[in-house]
């Protein structure tokens, strides 16, 4: 990276929380804006209610649920693109890098908060697959469900889950925040001719009822009738572009935030092998025990 550049990377910027907070530093000191493709903050459903909670619409939050899954890989003979992490050692994160990382940087960037432990568990349900660069067979020793749960520093807790062997269509994420003053619940699945929709409920009025998202989330002739891919890509490439040229102040989803995602998708990997609580952020030994 070179000063006057400005890098939009696929997630995850690298597999280890070292080598992205090295990459994070290097792009703060250069001034650069950078941005992860965490496609899933630009869902006008998600954007509208982070808005929602900003205001303050459901009070104290106290509770955050994620869910991204689908079954893009439940059959085997599905080609897996890549063979760079296949293994037939101890199990290593897929699920939870690739479907996982989404749904945890919206968490942080809801609940205002970052996670200061982790406790969860990884699963591999299909041990053999096709590998899309042999055409072969293989044992596959990857991630291909899991879950962890986790506190933040607010006092807020969560749970997390993701699994790209679960039946569901595309993209298939869920993500729910229960607070003192309401609920909603941001469905971002392709159904019935809809990509999103998004719920809300009262204390005094328990049943979830569906949210008007405003026009003023959507790109100009953007709506939820269109496919998921075209409505969040369109935001994300036009907030990045908004905030390169000035239009927006700040820098969203960027390095930094993939650092902090990254820190807790290591330490799940540290809680599931070592059967324990790993406390965030991870030291150089790993994480402190609990």
């Amino acid at each position: 990276m070179t000063a006057g550049q400005h890098v939009l990377s696929e997630k995850p910027v690298a597999h280890d929380h070292h080598d992205v907070r090295r990459i994070a530093g290097l792009a703060r000191a250069k001034g650069l804006k950078t941005k992860v493709g965490f496609t899933f903050r630009y869902s006008p459903a998600v954007r509208y209610l982070k808005d929602m909670l900003a205001r303050g619409d459901l009070g104290t939050p106290y509770i955050y649920n994620a869910y991204e899954q689908n079954s893009q890989w439940l059959s085997p003979r599905s080609p897996l693109r890549s063979q760079e992490r296949v293994t037939s050692g101890r199990i290593q994160v897929a699920s939870l890098e690739g479907y996982g990382a989404p749904v945890i940087d919206i968490g942080h960037w809801f609940m205002e908060s970052g996670l200061t432990a982790v406790v969860g568990v990884l699963r591999n349900f299909v041990p053999e697959r096709l590998i899309a660069a042999t055409g072969a067979m293989a044992r596959t020793n990857i991630d291909d469900g899991d879950i962890f749960i986790g506190e933040f520093t607010s006092g807020a807790i969560c749970s997390v889950q993701s699994s790209f062997v679960t039946v569901g269509n595309y993209p298939g994420i869920e993500v729910r925040v229960y607070g003192s003053e309401g609920a909603a619940i941001a469905r971002l699945v392709e159904e019935f001719g809809i990509c999103e929709t998004l719920k809300m409920a009262r204390p005094d009025d328990v049943e979830f009822r569906e949210v008007e998202v405003p026009a003023r989330y959507y790109p100009p002739g953007g709506s939820p009738r269109e496919s998921w891919r075209t409505l969040y890509y369109a935001n994300l490439t036009a907030n990045f572009a908004s905030e390169v040229l000035g239009e927006l102040d700040g820098n969203e989803g960027n390095f930094d935030d993939g650092l902090r995602v990254q820190e807790v998708i290591n330490a799940v990997e540290i809680s599931h092998h070592e059967r324990r609580w790993v406390s965030l952020p991870l030291d150089g030994e790993g994480g402190a025990a609990r």
